[in-house]
């Protein structure tokens, strides 16, 4: 049924009419703004979303409550923003973002993550209304998670919170998921700040040199590899042809190293001292009597490895076995693997005593 409005919010409604290319001409504006804000201040959001309430809406609104208002100025969320984020700390971040770009109107803006009620996780979100100069109307952006955000859009389809009475038990079973995804929302945002500071540690470990200090894993091994360990080796190989050396990820190698027992950084770098003259004299049988002008930064650690496995009798399945870890299983690798084991037998660091 067709909402019945009197004078005065019929008046409210043309000129919302009149405007309505203003706010959405607005509502691009602001949230491009948004947008380059929020990468300047580093913080990756879920989505950013804007909507200018449709004539309905705002026509079913007036209807309830039309005398609140003497103008269109008074109602503020006819362009409303939503920011979504992925963590609860980063609700914070946005809002200090927000705050630095529009002007705040305080009394009207409101934190319900300060509501208590056991059932309230869907509403805890953060809501500003603000305004800018340019703009002659106030607008309202509201901030919350992706879990915060998904409880509510159940809560809008299950009729919870909507007036309609909903039996007791299912009740229950709404506030007990309200509180378990409310625990979920908190420990993602502690585990990401846990692993953060450990990061950290690890940083500091690996620049202090404590390489024994350091568990070998994805995190060590990346700031490990800042410290360009396998340099020297690449260039004494380069060398040989007077070759330029090309740049490639060696976090592959994570894997390779661990297959090779080191479970530290320590590990890795008495590997390298051990080792690296068995992958040079590999390097040069491979490339010394070539006109190869580019090797790979992966020659030193490959051969590196290469050198270890034959020396600690892996053989060709341990070489295979490398290949496949590196490039995917292949029947290339096994030939690979023979070559190599095969050219390995007449090179001086497989005769030598350890």
């Amino acid at each position: 049924m067709k909402p019945v409005l009197d004078a005065h919010c019929q008046s409210i409604m043309d000129e919302y009419r009149n405007n309505l290319p203003l706010f959405k001409k607005e509502e691009k504006i602001l949230v491009k703004r948004l947008r380059s804000l929020l990468d300047k201040a580093g913080v990756n959001v879920a989505s950013l979303e804007s909507r200018v309430k449709t004539e309905s809406s705002l026509a079913g609104k007036l209807e309830l409550k039309g005398q609140k208002y003497s103008s269109l100025a008074d109602i503020t969320d006819i362009l409303g923003l939503r920011i979504i984020t992925f963590y609860t700390d980063d609700v914070d971040k946005v809002a200090s973002a927000v705050e630095r770009l529009f002007t705040v109107d305080w009394k009207n803006s409101v934190d319900k993550r300060k509501l208590l009620e056991i059932d309230s996780f869907g509403y805890l979100s953060l809501h500003y209304v603000c305004s800018v100069k340019s703009f002659p109307y106030k607008f309202e952006i509201q901030m919350r998670t992706v879990l915060q955000h998904s409880w509510a859009n159940m809560n809008h389809d299950t009729g919870y919170k909507s007036g309609v009475e909903i039996p007791k038990r299912y009740r229950r079973s709404m506030s007990r998921l309200a509180g378990m995804l409310e625990l979920v929302d908190e420990e993602f945002s502690k585990i990401r700040s846990e692993l953060t500071d450990y990061r950290r540690k690890v940083q500091a470990l690996v620049a202090s040199g404590d390489l024994d200090d350091a568990p070998l894993d994805g995190d060590t091994f990346r700031s490990y590899l800042g410290m360009n360990p396998f340099g020297n080796l690449n260039r004494r190989i380069a060398s040989m042809n007077q070759a330029e050396i090309q740049e490639v990820s060696l976090m592959p190698y994570l894997k390779v190293f661990q297959m090779l027992n080191c479970s530290t950084l320590g590990d890795i770098s008495r590997l390298i001292k051990d080792y690296s003259e068995g992958a040079y004299q590999i390097a040069c049988y491979q490339i010394g009597l070539t006109d190869l002008d580019i090797v790979s930064s992966s020659i030193g650690p490959q051969n590196l490895c290469i050198a270890c496995i034959l020396k600690r009798g892996g053989g060709k399945a341990g070489i295979r076995y490398m290949f496949d870890t590196l490039n995917g299983p292949s029947e290339a690798n096994e030939m690979m693997a023979q070559m190599l084991v095969s050219q390995a037998m007449e090179m001086p660091f497989m005769n030598q005593e350890e």
